[in-house]
């Protein structure tokens, strides 16, 4: 069964990058429908310095930015060598990593605490991994 798992993983290239991609794709889709369907608390966690000012269409917003991110990744994760894509989805990742540094610098509407962690984390280690392995990936 293991192995049947195995066989829907990203198989073209070595590397962990397209794996991750898969996965923070499919977390991405989860924390989309939990945007659409899950009231606001966890969305607040994130924007905890104002969280008065997440509203109903503000998270379906973010869900929707969300999971354009994330279908933007799966394709990435499957077709890691093909430099467009890779692009853009390297561009996802700076993209969500300006929102989230911006929210928090500028606009002060997050704080860096347990809701801001993750995202922060996820954009800013895999840029930088896209950054460092764009040759590698893209030979």
């Amino acid at each position: 069964m293991l192995e049947q798992l195995a066989s829907y993983l990203p198989q073209k290239t070595g590397g962990l990058l397209p794996s991750w991609m898969l996965l923070v794709s499919v977390v991405s889709v989860f924390n989309s429908a939990q945007c659409y369907f899950g009231g606001l608390a966890l969305t607040r966690r994130v924007y905890e310095a104002q969280p008065q000012q997440v509203t109903g269409l503000s998270a379906r917003t973010f869900g929707t930015w969300t999971v354009v991110a994330a279908i933007v990744r799966f394709y990435a994760a499957y077709n890691i060598n093909i430099q467009p894509i890779y692009d853009m989805a390297l561009s996802t990742y700076v993209l969500a990593g300006f929102h989230f540094v911006s929210e928090w610098l500028v606009f002060g509407t997050a704080k860096l605490g347990k809701g801001l962690y993750g995202p922060l984390f996820v954009a800013s280690v895999t840029t930088a991994w896209m950054l460092t392995q764009r040759d590698f990936y893209l030979h």
